[in-house]
């Protein structure tokens, strides 16, 4: 969402059921119920009384209420204290309120490009054999020790 919000060009209210696909240019307001996708180039945002079950691909969404589904977000995803999502989300930016029900995977990355992990050194053979030879060595130092120092109290 930005950072100054727009009034939504289009609003579903609270006695309102959608069977199907929404698809929009603006952005739309949802308090009623969906069934199916919304897909969406501008922002929506679903109130607290408002459910969604399907995907949704949208620019931006902040959401009060509860989505059974995937999000997918070109731009950024909110997620206020009554949401309630079961899905995987994507997005270049997250925001989680306190007490949000979620249940699924987040892919969150603000260059939106792949990201290599250099720095972590690659577990190569010979490192993990070493690791388990040094590991084994110990154990085995340790064990004999405590064997020797029983016979001596004897």
């Amino acid at each position: 969402m930005s950072e100054t919000p727009t009034p939504p060009k289009s609003i579903l209210s609270a006695e309102l059921e959608v069977v199907g696909t929404i698809k929009t240019s603006g952005s739309v307001q949802i308090d009623g119920r969906v069934e199916g996708e919304v897909i969406s180039q501008g922002d929506v945002i679903l109130g607290k009384s408002g459910t969604v079950k399907g995907n949704l691909n949208v620019n931006s969404i902040s959401v009060s209420g509860t989505i059974q589904g995937n999000i997918t977000a070109k731009d950024r995803i909110e997620l206020k204290s009554t949401a309630r999502l079961m899905g995987d989300i994507k997005a270049k930016r997250l925001a989680v309120e306190d007490g949000v029900t979620f249940v699924g995977k987040s892919e969150v990355n603000p260059t939106g490009q792949p990201i290599k992990f250099d720095d972590v050194p690659a577990k190569t053979p010979e490192n993990a054999q070493s690791g388990n030879q040094g590991g084994n060595q110990g154990g085995n130092q340790g064990g004999n020790q405590g064997g020797q120092q029983d016979n001596n109290r004897k």
